[in-house]
């Protein structure tokens, strides 16, 4: 079969044919048809995160078919489901979890193997390239907006893939969004104001009024003493990327008045059972950029230089009309 292989840290993906896998008890053989391109994909290609094993293919959005179903696979693809955390419905914290992409291979081939309990039932209403974004950038981004509590004036750190559907679900829920970006990203700041956020603008300064709370999805360490000092007295800053550059000093006095810092780690079936019920009804609609199967490179390229409005999505069977 086709597939996009990471040989090492740091260096290039390779295209190549390679064994169509074969599924094991309990495992499904999905047929792709799509796969999202995440930041932890670019993580792991530039030797941020460490792969679980090499070559790696990577990919942990996927969508294909199984069964004469569709299904779509997320981050998280195996936990042990007996340890405490699993036993307290906190099986994103599983410390034997085994990841999409990382761990097992992913999506960024023709066909892939998932455990068929984190095989995802997908909705209709979405093509496989506009449902591609929601297991990840959706599905974190839910749990991520959940965590940030009920406050009604949401600051949103970085619009990309997550923080482009999470928009929408905040403004569907009554939200006032606020959108922070870089100063120069004109592109970004208009699809904000598109999907329904009332101002865009630096995210290394205040908004127009303080936030009842605020999500950092960019990966830089600098915009959480920044969304912290932008928040009210009792509000929450969540970091909801799994990979974050060091975080800077910052006085007390930036976190006192009972803010909370926090952060996101993975997903749960559960936030996936109740996001990808809830996103037909906002409806949620994803900005899509297409990349064939073998251009995989160039879309880590793109995003790594913020080059990618909304989603990067690849083909993986026909070219999307």
């Amino acid at each position: 079969m086709r597939a996009v292989l990471l040989d090492a840290p740091g260096r290039p993906l390779r295209a190549a044919e390679v064994p169509e896998p074969v599924p094991g008890p309990g495992q499904l053989l999905l047929r792709v048809s799509a796969c999202g391109v995440c930041r932890t994909d670019l993580h792991l290609r530039d030797g941020e995160l460490e792969p679980g094993h090499l070559p790696l293919i990577l990919g942990h959005q996927i969508v294909g078919e199984a069964d004469g179903g569709r299904f779509g696979v997320p981050w998280l693809g195996w936990t042990c489901g007996e340890c405490s955390y699993c036993a307290s419905g906190r099986e994103n914290l599983c410390r034997r979890a085994r990841f999409t992409g990382r761990d097992v291979d992913g999506g960024y081939a023709e066909y892939a193997v998932a455990d068929e309990r984190f095989c995802l039932p997908l909705p209709g209403g979405m093509s496989d390239m506009e449902i591609a974004p929601l297991l990840c950038g959706g599905l974190i981004g839910h749990r991520a907006l959940r965590l940030a509590g009920d406050g009604v004036r949401l600051g949103l750190y970085g619009f990309g893939a997550a923080a482009h559907i999470v928009c929408q679900v905040a403004v569907h829920e009554g939200r006032r969004v606020f959108a922070f970006t870089r100063a120069e990203d004109a592109a970004a700041q208009a699809l904000a104001r598109s999907l329904g956020a009332e101002w865009a603008g630096d995210a290394t300064a205040p908004g127009p009024e303080p936030l009842d709370a605020a999500i950092i999805f960019a990966p830089a360490g600098a915009l959480v003493p920044a969304a912290l000092r932008a928040t009210a007295p009792g509000g929450t800053v969540v970091c909801a990327g799994i990979h974050m550059s060091d975080i800077p000093s910052f006085p007390y006095r930036d976190l006192w008045e009972e803010r909370v810092l926090r952060s996101v780690a993975n997903l749960t079936r559960t936030d996936a059972r109740e996001f990808l019920e809830l996103a037909p009804r906002v409806p949620v609609r994803t900005t899509v950029q297409p990349f064939a199967l073998e251009q995989a490179e160039d879309a880590l390229t793109r995003l790594r230089d913020g080059r990618i409005e909304g989603a990067a999505v690849l083909f993986v069977r026909d070219r999307p009309r």
